[in-house]
């Protein structure tokens, strides 16, 4: 779990650049032909992500296995048999790590420019075209996407949370 708690602050720019050496061609795996690909963007913001979704789901089925734990295990649960319960008991904390993994991958510029290349309608997302709009001093498209940007977050966030308090249920 130190791990996962020591990644959280994990530059994006060096997940790109390490990224970019394994999936070069010269690089061990660079036969998948990912480099400049939407799935290279797809394992790099998975690669940032992890960590945030990892450190939040631990601690929250910590904080319910340091609670219910000596009783899953009277009732014969190893520890792994209960992360399922635990887990289920947990459904607010599971989509806060879920929206913070999505806060961190929506919001991603550095690793994706270098391993997705901002190619125009291939691998530009959003916030490259930020970048890029900025870069050239055309600030109103920049802030449109950004406004954009901030009501998909918003939008995405509201519904989950709607989802969750109309029914109680999660799933």
């Amino acid at each position: 779990m130190v791990a996962a708690n020591a990644l959280l602050g994990l530059p994006p720019v060096v997940v790109g650049l390490a990224l970019y050496l394994l999936l070069s061609r010269s690089g061990p795996l660079g036969a998948l032909g990912l480099l400049f690909t939407p799935g290279a963007m797809v394992v790099a913001q998975t690669v940032l992500a992890l960590p945030i979704v990892t450190a939040l789901v631990h601690a929250a089925a910590a904080d319910l296995w340091a609670e219910y734990g000596a009783a899953l295990q009277v009732d014969g649960a190893t520890r792994l048999r209960a992360v399922p319960h635990l887990l289920a008991m947990a459904p607010l904390q599971l989509v806060t790590a879920v929206l913070a993994g999505f806060g961190r991958t929506v919001s991603e510029v550095g690793a994706i420019l270098i391993v997705g290349g901002n190619i125009a309608g291939y691998t530009r997302t959003m916030t490259t075209a930020i970048v890029l709009e900025t870069s050239k001093g055309d600030l109103s498209p920049a802030l449109g996407l950004g406004l954009v940007l901030i009501g998909i977050s918003i939008a995405v966030s509201a519904t989950i949370f709607a989802y969750g308090a109309r029914g109680g249920q999660w799933w």
